[in-house]
């Protein structure tokens, strides 16, 4: 099985400056407009079957029965490396990201939330995670390393609580 970080693509370096100065090299900007609008309509739809047709028209693979609750954050460059399969719900709030932007180095990575997935709310999901089937992460979760499948995990970095029985 692989760890999150092996999951990871080095982004090249561009330049002196710290990597976000040159996003525009790695995503074309009508992309990233794209997916802005999509993200941001999204956001703060009522309708869950139209947030997740804007979910997926800007690449994200959306499951059947999805809830995705008021004011989550999809990645607004990386969108379709995001998952989320059957029957999950994400929480109210939740930031799912596919990509780090770091001083010195930039990484993306995708993000695969299993299917029957509770992400609690004001979580944030950071690239290269995957979340098992049936797993559970409490509210206000930072995920920074895969959670198993049926385990229940949460806190700052998320740790599981307990596991499948």
């Amino acid at each position: 099985m692989t760890r999150r970080h092996e999951r990871l693509t080095r982004l090249p370096d561009y330049g002196p400056h710290n990597p976000l100065q040159y996003w525009y090299r790695h995503v074309h900007p009508l992309r990233v407009v794209w997916n802005f609008i999509c993200i941001y309509l999204a956001r703060y739809c009522p309708s869950l079957t139209l947030k997740c047709w804007l979910y997926r028209l800007t690449g994200a693979q959306i499951g059947r029965n999805v809830s995705i609750g008021l004011a989550v954050v999809f990645d607004i460059f990386y969108p379709h490396l995001i998952r989320i399969d059957d029957n999950s719900v994400v929480g109210y709030n939740s930031v799912i990201l596919c990509h780090d932007f770091r001083v010195r180095e930039a990484f993306i990575g995708p993000v695969h939330i299993g299917r029957d997935v509770l992400v609690g709310a004001n979580c944030t999901i950071l690239p290269g995670v995957r979340i098992g089937d049936g797993a559970a992460v409490s509210a206000m979760s930072l995920v920074n390393r895969d959670i198993p499948p049926g385990a229940m995990a949460g806190g700052v970095p998320a740790r599981v609580i307990s596991a499948a029985q």
